[in-house]
């Protein structure tokens, strides 16, 4: 728990849990579907892997979160309190779209666009066997601009190293606006007539590709 703000308002008191840095972004991770500590570390990658213990450990505590340990596989599952807590993250998230202004550069991060789009690929959209959807950004360093999404058998992965299976489409895109796809404030067509993303690879699966990512769960809320 963080230093307590002695006071009796439960606001206040769930603030002591909550508002210590990167918490609550713990949690949005767990309650889309990250169990695993790697599998949150993927879609927390600027959050060092000791304070991601922390506060997992300040969660198991507080009573928000189960550690789950089979042998040598551990999950973090959250209790019936850290699902209470997933209208209270997409009430923030709507609020977030609505009210805040335009990213800036260093908030647009490829792994975590990636790490999003892929818990939520539409599987019954996706041609039948194994689909490699490549990445490519134009504008972010070098390290950082290949990726792979690897489709098959209803489940998907990124990969930041090729892993060589023969690539099905190829995407290659500005990340600013790969993610204002992904967001709902640029539309797959309008990106595409303009350039700032292209699908290459055989005709039938370059118009088929946009189809196969649903959009993030914001990108429904009205802007003002």
């Amino acid at each position: 728990m963080g230093a307590s703000y002695h006071q009796f308002c439960p606001v206040a008191k769930a603030m002591e849990l909550l508002d210590e840095r990167w918490t609550l972004l713990v949690v949005r991770e767990l309650v889309s579907g990250s169990e695993r500590f790697n599998e949150l570390r993927r879609g927390l990658p600027r959050m060092s892997p000791t304070l991601l213990s922390r506060r997992l450990h300040q969660l198991v505590r507080a009573g928000v979160v189960e550690r789950r340990v089979d042998g040598v596989d551990v999950r973090y599952v959250p209790t019936a309190a850290g699902r209470e807590l997933r209208p209270v993250l997409e009430a923030l998230g709507a609020w977030g779209v609505r009210w805040i202004g335009e990213l800036g550069d260093a908030d647009l991060d490829p792994k975590l666009l990636l790490w999003d789009m892929h818990r939520h690929v539409d599987h019954d959209a996706v041609p039948p066997g194994r689909t490699v959807v490549r990445f490519r950004f134009r504008d972010v360093p070098t390290a950082q601009r290949d990726w792979w999404m690897v489709i098959a058998g209803g489940e998907a992965d990124v990969c930041d190293i090729d892993p060589g299976h023969a690539v099905t489409v190829t995407v290659t895109a500005d990340l600013r606006a790969l993610v204002q796809v992904w967001m709902g404030d640029l539309e797959w067509a309008v990106a595409l007539r303009g350039g700032a993303v292209e699908v290459t690879g055989p005709e039938a699966l370059r118009r088929a590709a946009p189809g196969w990512f649903t959009l993030s769960p914001f990108a429904a809320v009205p802007r003002p």
